[in-house]
């Protein structure tokens, strides 16, 4: 008694030590776990060292960039085709990380029956608001959720949604020229939100919003409060633990990642706008129509889909344009802001289909070295640093490298694909930090290796929403290369280096650039 005494003042010492012991030997268990399971299948596998250990725990302390934690793991065994590792959000899970483009195809395309769901992250008992969603579904639900959602985002429908995009961005680009004092210092963050806020508002919900000049608006701020659940070095901690011991979470009062309030501000606004439109007889061509429609199916086959299920599409469509969509429009300005010759040539071609009129969704389609520059981004700052795929029924794999057997892969493995790895390996891409649209130019988008350019994911559950992203990406870099001229400053950072501290990619100290307007006559 007097020894507890004096080492521990209070019980809440003696049980936050108890827990940290219990968590120090439970990750002991689970590398030991981890270092034999791959021995033991003859396989080349990581962790097999102190060194990844550490590199691992530099991960989780914000020591280490996701983006290089990536080029780490991915150059661990570079004549492998592959090799055991542990699911970086789950160190229980047993994973083989592809390398081999063949293999990555057989596993995302050809065999899709085996690798068909996501390893999933939060049960959707504790946060339906994320575990409901279309990228957290599996199975037959999932199935039923994209072929509704896909006829949001067919060629047709990219045609109805452009004028009313066009018309954000103009609004948007407006705003900036009327304002010259917001432009001489640009965090591109900021203001690219407010425009991909916009643009979905009116997509989803047939909301209008100028985020411009209503900077306060609730989507917006809503957005940014979203956005920095991801930030801090808590953010990590919390989206592993709730992942690892969902139940526990659920005990200890932890209702999901996100902040009960921005639960409730969704089925807020999506009941309203349901209710609204039933009474109303309103029929508009977004993605809360199709929803409806949906809802009102039930039966054998179909999920009868309930509110909880329509609010987490829209929530996940609202998360990826506001924080995802902007992220890839800040690194197309920031590449064309330090490459003044690419950002002449991509106006010189803007000016040349837009001579006759206003940009219409033909003359926007034709902007062949567009494509090439929006292409280029992608493979330099996917979206994605990760795919994941989750076996569902055992499968084999062909002999790792010679000297090895082949490898049954068990029900529940995760399989990883390194995007960020295979876009920056200098055998597929010379020159790898360079940013060359010519890369993707038609003499020589052939002689990219297939299944090694992978920005939006690949096969049945590549992004659903990546032609609409990249429409309204090309329509707001139209419109500011016709308004202004994209400069340097002193607080932009070339060469990029990402902040260890952000979860997703960005510059240390914001994304920052100067708007020059340009004298048109």
């Amino acid at each position: 008694m007097e020894l507890y005494s004096f080492i521990f003042s209070t019980p809440f010492e003696l049980l936050l030590a108890t827990l940290f012991i219990i968590g120090v030997l439970k990750f002991v268990a689970v590398v030991h776990h981890a270092y034999f399971y791959w021995r033991d299948k003859g396989v080349p596998y990581q962790p097999d060292s102190l060194g990844s250990l550490v590199t691992s725990w530099k991960l989780f302390l914000r020591r280490l960039t996701f983006a290089d934690y990536c080029l780490y793991i991915y150059n661990y065994f570079p004549d492998a085709k592959y090799f055991g590792t542990v699911f970086w959000t789950d160190l229980s899970t047993p994973a083989v990380l592809l390398r081999d483009p063949e293999l990555i195809k057989d596993v995302s395309v050809k065999d899709f029956e085996y690798f068909h769901d996501h390893r999933g992250f939060l049960d959707e008992r504790i946060d339906p608001l994320v575990g409901k969603n279309m990228f957290s579904l599996r199975g037959d639900r999932w199935r039923e959720m994209r072929n509704t959602l896909s006829r949001s985002f067919t060629a047709s429908k990219m045609k109805i949604m452009f004028d009313l995009i066009s018309k954000c961005s103009s609004e948007f680009v407006n705003y900036l020229v009327d304002h010259p004092e917001l432009c001489d210092n640009v965090e591109t963050k900021q203001i690219f939100r407010r425009y991909t806020t916009d643009v979905i508002t009116t997509a989803a919900f047939s909301i209008s919003v100028n985020s411009m000049k209503d900077q306060n608006n609730e989507f917006y701020m809503r957005g940014i409060e979203i956005s920095k659940s991801f930030s801090g070095p808590l953010a990590m901690f919390k989206f592993i633990f709730l992942l690892a011991y969902p139940r526990f979470a659920k005990l200890l009062g932890m209702t999901g990642f996100f902040s009960p309030s921005t639960s409730e501000f969704f089925k807020r606004i999506v009941g309203e706008t349901i209710r609204t439109r039933e009474e109303q007889g309103i029929v508009k061509p977004d993605m809360m129509h199709l929803l409806m429609q949906a809802q009102d199916k039930d039966g054998p086959i179909n999920h009868k889909m309930t509110l909880d299920d329509i609010v987490s599409q829209a929530f996940i469509f609202f998360l990826a344009g506001f924080e995802t969509s902007s992220t890839l429009m800040c690194f197309v300005a920031h590449e064309l802001a330090v490459n003044p010759d690419i950002q002449n040539r991509l106006r010189e071609e803007v000016q040349q289909y837009l001579a006759e009129g206003e940009m219409s969704y033909e003359s926007l389609s034709k902007m062949t070295y567009m494509d090439m520059v929006i292409s280029e981004t992608l493979r330099k700052y996917p979206p994605v640093i990760f795919i994941d795929r989750l076996c569902t029924k055992s499968y084999e794999l062909p002999p790792s490298k010679p000297g090895y057997k082949s490898l049954i892969v068990e029900s529940n493995s995760v399989m990883m694909i390194p995007v960020y790895g295979l876009h920056r390996d200098p055998k597929y891409f010379p020159n790898p930090d360079k940013f060359d649209p010519e890369r993707f130019s038609e003499e020589n988008k052939d002689n990219i290796v297939p299944y090694t350019y992978l920005p939006f994911g690949l096969g049945p559950r590549k992004c659903i929403a990546n032609r609409f992203a990249l429409m309204e990406t090309k329509i707001l870099v139209a419109h500011l290369l016709q308004k202004f001229i994209l400069k340097r400053t002193e607080k932009t950072v070339e060469p990029v280096v990402f902040d260890k501290k952000e979860f997703n990619m960005q510059p240390e100290g914001g994304f920052w650039i100067g708007l020059e307007k340009r004298e048109t006559s």
